[in-house]
């Protein structure tokens, strides 16, 4: 029994290191690993050979602000200060129908970053991710919920949205299947296109301001947020991140792709390109020391309230939480804390509610904007440690 134990703990030991390993060779051997996708003229957010942010780059270091070898280490091992996580949610598998016609709308959280929309016979899925994992070489974060739709399941896909080249929105096992099956439309960021046809998948590759119509009365517009990309370490920001406005007869749909606030800027120049009837924002993996509320990448329940009302405050449903364990909050620490954070601020909830992956949920029209939330009072009850037990 002792020698099977020690057995375990010395696998365990030499795959940790094994990763660590793989993840510092990475690093020091940038001119296998980095990969170019893009050439194109400088810009302002286009060096020539990279993108970057240009409202600030605070997204180099890591997400807690130490050594990149300590972050890793943290990242892999066992934290015993760490909330909790379960290591299976149920779900309640969607079964969408073919087409949603005219102005109804109908949207199901697939989970993560994807999402099934779909409305005016067109059906649109972002960011879609059915692997059990989410990394290179079969490692990386494992899925504790399953997919809320099966692929078999979905409807023939119109349009798909690819916000950058992280593991766990470019899934290209998922995209391979998607192409093969529907040869669906793809719109996606400059370079990301590049690396969708190395594996044999056609997709547009636009610019911030681009935009591709789809049929009469539809868009899809490549917008502005604040992130990064990389598939190899190496090949940091060789391709481009980006949110997404599809523009449509009865209110437009938002998609935020992964995002931290920057600026804070870009939300309202997306709802400039008109009224926004439904958004995908995300909420999770935005802790990664205990308190900590966001980071350069990733927004919170905080700052995606900032998003929202720079949105016009639409109806949305909160994204990239409760499926891939990726940071050091609890499980149900994002939705708890937005509802939270929205009774605080004197909002209506039920505007920005998360709902369980696989629920199907009927957007409602457009109609009048609520007011803005009161973000000084969110401050206020921040302070007063009034979120202080949600860890």
């Amino acid at each position: 029994m002792r020698f099977a134990k020690r057995a375990a703990r010395g696998a365990a030991a030499l795959l940790l290191w094994t990763v660590v390993a793989l993840c510092l060779a990475a690093v020091t051997v940038p001119r296998f690993l980095d990969r170019i996708y893009y050439r194109g003229p400088v810009s302002g957010h286009f060096d020539g050979e990279r993108f970057f942010n240009p409202d600030g780059e605070d997204t180099f270091a890591p997400p807690a602000g130490r050594p990149r070898s300590n972050f890793l280490l943290r990242q892999l091992r066992s934290d015993p200060d760490k909330p909790g996580w379960p290591q299976h949610v149920a779900v309640r598998l969607d079964n969408p129908p073919a087409r949603v016609e005219g102005q109804a709308m109908r949207a199901t959280w697939i989970g993560h970053a994807t999402m099934l929309v779909q409305t005016e016979g067109l059906n649109i899925l972002t960011d879609p991710v059915w692997s059990d994992r989410t990394g290179p070489f079969g490692f990386g974060p494992a899925r504790v919920a399953e997919p809320g739709v099966r692929v078999e399941d979905l409807p023939k896909i119109d349009l798909i949205l690819v916000s950058h080249n992280h593991y766990d929105h470019l899934d290209l096992a998922t995209l391979g299947k998607l192409w093969a099956r529907d040869w669906p439309v793809i719109v996606t960021s400059l370079g990301n296109d590049a690396i969708l046809r190395s594996a044999g998948i056609e997709a547009h590759g636009l610019d911030w301001g681009g935009s591709l119509a789809l049929r009469p009365g539809v868009t899809v517009a490549v917008t502005r947020n604040h992130h990064w990309g990389s598939r190899w370490f190496a090949d940091r920001n060789r391709a481009l991140w980006s949110s997404f406005v599809v523009r449509l007869p009865h209110g437009n749909f938002f998609f935020a792709g992964d995002t931290g606030l920057g600026d804070g800027k870009w939300p309202e120049e997306a709802a400039a390109l008109g009224p926004i009837r439904l958004a995908a924002i995300p909420i999770g993996a935005f802790r990664f020391e205990p308190g900590q509320m966001a980071s350069g990448s990733h927004i919170g329940p905080r700052d995606a309230l900032r998003v929202w009302s720079g949105l016009g405050r639409p109806f949305a449903l909160p994204i990239h939480w409760g499926t891939f364990r990726l940071s050091w909050e609890g499980y149900r620490t994002p939705p708890d804390m937005l509802q939270a954070m929205l009774r605080c601020a004197g909002s209506d909830t039920a505007r920005f509610s998360a709902v369980a992956i696989g629920q199907p949920v009927m957007v409602p029209p457009l109609g009048p904007a609520p007011p803005a939330p009161d973000m000084a009072a969110v401050e206020a009850c921040e302070r007063a440690g009034r979120f202080a037990g949600m860890r």
